[in-house]
Parts: structure tokens; C-alpha cells; sequence
């Protein structure tokens, strides 16, 4: 796993710029390191950030995820161990778009993402960045033309994307949702539910061993230590190629059509037996899932009714199964062009919303537990606190050694 250096160099100007429209938050907010309580809210696009921001003297970091649905970026300063955050950007740019009958990205889904990761290069080109992390996942794992697709990235913004496994996927997501995993439950599942594939780990949590006795495991040992997930799978079912597959019919059940797609994610985890000393802590109510995906962040947003989506809300939201089968079914009944009039969902979520909730409603079915905890972060918060834990330390000078 490479470290892409950034484009960063002396800033065209000194103060904050301002967000364009639609581009993602600029302005100032906070993400606290393991374990803290859900970050604060951030302005609106249109507000500038506050003048300390700009000020502030501590390195910046970018970090970036090319996803088979998403391309978001998000730079930060560490500071007090937290994150300042100074930029954010998303846009759905579906990479993946007929990847699973082609075997190939196509040319208007390149185009797609290029477009925006051109804006990522220049806003990461605007500010004094350190250090960039920019990593692709699915669809350019899988792809034949992925590595073709990652050197034209390189060439045309100077962004070098590293195709990263599945493996650190999971771990990453873990790390970045790691603040979330706090209370006194015995174990917990956080599952990234993305545009072609779906990273679940298992993590037994706090000072006690597997309820089998054994001390094979042990989780979050010690405040601000980051847990290790005991075990993992990738299946390659995301919120894209599964509403793909199963298209919604214009006429019949919905409810029919959405339990065939419950089912089909069932099968591909069935037969995972590794975390069965686990189960215990779930069948006891001791356990719940951590679920980063924006398809769960929109059933999270309907759920509190939101007018506008808004983080501070949502991320470290809990919800109970029977809450969320609520929101389900209320989608289900609006059709595709009601969810489109929904302001947490939208026309470019309309059509995936319910396969990311098929894909959720699958790991509960099998992991049965009542507490969901909805996180609006992972695998670029893991991006940013991985650079910082990697951070060089200072080389003391020799007026250092004679202090």
C-alpha cells in the first residue's frame, strides 16, 4: 500500500475559499480520534469557513476514496488529537455503472469520475497539504480496464489512486468508524456498505474475553486504542450492482421484490462460520452493527424526517430494527419517483437506497440484534488517521540535544 504524494504547494491565496454549490462542505467542523461523540454539525456550502481555520498552523491532510457509486475527498488539520475539517466533497459518480455485465468500466463512467476528481486535484492543489492518500476500491479492483483507468487518472490530474484489497478496505472502515464503537456492549459488526462490494468485520469490544471463556480475543482494551476486527468477509454485493441485478418492477409486490434481494445477500453470507463465538453476545442483546453507507445515512435522515439532510443528526444516530423495517416499507410504498421528491435521498439515490437497506436487513437476519448505530464516516476518516499515526517524528537539532 503506496502513499500518493499531494499536489500541494504555495496557496493562490491566503484566506478560506468559498464552497461552490454542490461541491460539499468547506467550512470548519471537527472529527474526533477513537472514541468520541458524534461530530459536530457543519455549515452551510454557502458560508465561508471561520478565519481560525486558515490560521491555524498544523499540517494538513488530504484523503480520497474513488468508490464504485461515490467520490469523495476530505482534508483535515490534526490537532489536539482531532481533525479539523477544512474541506469536504462528495459526488456520486457511479464508476461501477454496467461493470457487472461488462467486466469493463465504461467510457461515460470514466468520464464521470475523472470530472470529479479533477476538482479533488484542485482543491487539494489550493491548500498546503502534507500528505495524500488516494485509494480506488471496487470496481477498479474488478474491473479489466481498472489499471488502464487508474494510469489516465494519473496523467490528466496527477492524482496516483492505489487500488487497495478488501482486506484493508474492511480494516480502514473500522478505523474510521472506531469512535463510534463505545457503550457496553460485548461485540458489535461494522459494515461498509459501498457501491460493488460490502466489507463486514466482527469485533468482540470492551475488557471482556469470547463468550466461549477463551482469551483468544480481546477488543477495545483501553480508551482511544482502536480495535481489531477478529474476522472479516467481502462479499461483492453493493448497493450497484445489486439494484442492477434486481431491478424494481414497475407493477406487482415490492415487498416480494425487496425480499428477493434480501435473500440474495443471505446466501452469500450463510455459509461464514467464522465468527460464531460471537454469536452469543448477539443472541443476548449485547451486541449491535455500526453501518457506514450513504444508503443507511438517507433511511437514518427519513426516519428523523429530516427537511435537509444534516450530519451532526445522523452520524452516531441509533435506530431499532423495527424503526428501520419502518422506513423500509415507507420506501417501498413511495416508487422510485417519491424517493426522488425525498431531501435525504434524491434522484441519484432513488434506485439504491433500498438495495443498500436489502443488504443491511440481510446481515440483521442473520446476526440478529436490535440496535443499529448509523455512521455518516469510515474509510476516509480511516484514510486520515492513518497518515497521521505514520507521521515522521521531528529529528532533534543539535541545539535539541544541548537544551
Amino acid at each position: 500500500m503506496s502513499e500518493a504524494p499531494s499536489k500541494s504547494g504555495t496557496p493562490r491565496r491566503r484566506g478560506p475559499r468559498r464552497a461552490r454549490r454542490g461541491s460539499g462542505q468547506s467550512a470548519a467542523s471537527t472529527v474526533k480520534a477513537a472514541p468520541t461523540s458524534p461530530a459536530r454539525a457543519q455549515p452551510q456550502q454557502d458560508r465561508p469557513p471561520q478565519r481560525l481555520v486558515a490560521m491555524d498552523p498544523s499540517p494538513l491532510y488530504a484523503a480520497l476514496d474513488l468508490g464504485t457509486n461515490n467520490c469523495r475527498l476530505m482534508i483535515a488539520a490534526w490537532h489536539n488529537g482531532q481533525f479539523r475539517i477544512v474541506e469536504a466533497f462528495s459526488r456520486i459518480v457511479r464508476l461501477g455503472e454496467g461493470l457487472s455485465q461488462t467486466g469493463n468500466l465504461s467510457d461515460r463512467a470514466m468520464e464521470r469520475a475523472l470530472a470529479a476528481l479533477k476538482l479533488c486535484a484542485e482543491k487539494i492543489g489550493r491548500r498546503p497539504v502534507v500528505r495524500t492518500r488516494a485509494v480506488a476500491t471496487q470496481a477498479c479492483r474488478i474491473a479489466q480496464n481498472g489499471p488502464d483507468f487508474i494510469r489516465r487518472v494519473e496523467r490528466e490530474t496527477g492524482l496516483k489512486l492505489t487500488i487497495i484489497t478488501p482486506e484493508e478496505e474492511a480494516r480502514l472502515s473500522v478505523v474510521g468508524c472506531a469512535s463510534l464503537l463505545e457503550g457496553d456492549a460485548r461485540a458489535a459488526i461494522v459494515m461498509d456498505v459501498g457501491g460493488g462490494s460490502t466489507e463486514i468485520s466482527w469485533l468482540p469490544l470492551g475488557e471482556a474475553t469470547e463468550p466461549t471463556g477463551t482469551n483468544a480475543a480481546r477488543g477495545l482494551t483501553a480508551r482511544g486504542k482502536t480495535p481489531r476486527p477478529q474476522y472479516w468477509i467481502s462479499i461483492p454485493k453493493g448497493v450497484v450492482n445489486l439494484a442492477e441485478r434486481f431491478p424494481e418492477p414497475a407493477n406487482g409486490d415490492k415487498q416480494v421484490w425487496f425480499a428477493q434481494m434480501v435473500e440474495d445477500v443471505r446466501q452469500s453470507l450463510i455459509d461464514f462460520k467464522a465468527p460464531e463465538p460471537l454469536r452469543p453476545w448477539f443472541e443476548a442483546q449485547q451486541a449491535y452493527i455500526v453501518g457506514t453507507s450513504g444508503a443507511i445515512t438517507s433511511l437514518a435522515g427519513m426516519h428523523l424526517k429530516l427537511d435537509r439532510y444534516d450530519r451532526s443528526k445522523v452520524d452516531g444516530l441509533w435506530m431499532t430494527h423495527d424503526q428501520c423495517r419502518t422506513v423500509i416499507d415507507r420506501l417501498l410504498g413511495l416508487g422510485q419517483r417519491g424517493r426522488e421528491q425525498e431531501p435525504c435521498i434524491g434522484k441519484d439515490r432513488a434506485d439504491l437506497v433500498l438495495a443498500g437497506a436489502a443488504i443491511l436487513e440481510a446481515v440483521q437476519s442473520l446476526w440478529p440484534c436490535d440496535r443499529l448505530r448509523v455512521a455518516d464516516r469510515g474509510l476516509r476518516e480511516g484514510l486520515l488517521l492513518s497518515m497521521v499515526r505514520k507521521r515522521p517524528r521531528r529529528r532533534r537539532t543539535r541545539r535539541d540535544k544541548s537544551t
